[in-house]
């Protein structure tokens, strides 16, 4: 399914917008028209953050960034001896390719990524009312650490070490 999971480049940065324009709307998904939006895209881009999956055809089927949020990484839930921690944030998976196991494939990559750049942890926020995405996390044995509410939504905490 997935043929190579890689940095994103300017040229990919409209069709990653589509991907994440057409979630919004989705069951669980707390995105909306102002967010993720055009300047947090060109912003992961130009930092080296926002990893593309492409499929045996060539087309951009997924895609997640490695975000450094003050407010998130601020949390007080969050395991002191995992720091340094990464978070994974805007992972999307397009409409045709979903609960085909991407996601996860997507969050093993984000984790070997961060395992590289000497990172302890991961963690990530994940909207209470995304049911899909709460299972995916769960097969790959994330740890709830606790709730946050900000940006106006409810959220999940989770997090797990990357040994």
């Amino acid at each position: 399914m997935i043929s190579e999971i890689a940095l994103a480049r300017q040229e990919n940065f409209e069709i990653v917008m589509n991907l994440y324009r057409a979630a919004v709307g989705e069951e669980g998904c707390a995105w909306n028209e102002y967010y993720p939006n055009e300047e947090d895209i060109r912003r992961d881009i130009e930092r080296d953050s926002l990893y593309c999956a492409w499929n045996d055809s060539g087309e951009i089927i997924s895609a997640f960034a490695i975000d450094s949020d003050e407010e998130v990484d601020g949390l007080p839930c969050w395991t002191a001896a995992l720091a340094p921690s990464g978070e994974i944030a805007r992972l999307v998976v397009g409409r045709r390719w979903q609960n085909r196991g991407i996601a996860r494939q997507m969050i093993l990559f984000a984790m070997e990524v961060l395992r590289k750049r000497g990172c302890k942890g991961v963690h990530f926020l994940v909207s209470k009312t995304n049911e899909r995405a709460l299972r995916s996390y769960g097969k790959l044995d994330f740890e709830r650490v606790g709730e946050a509410d900000l940006y106006g939504l409810d959220w999940y905490c989770f997090e797990k070490p990357l040994a």
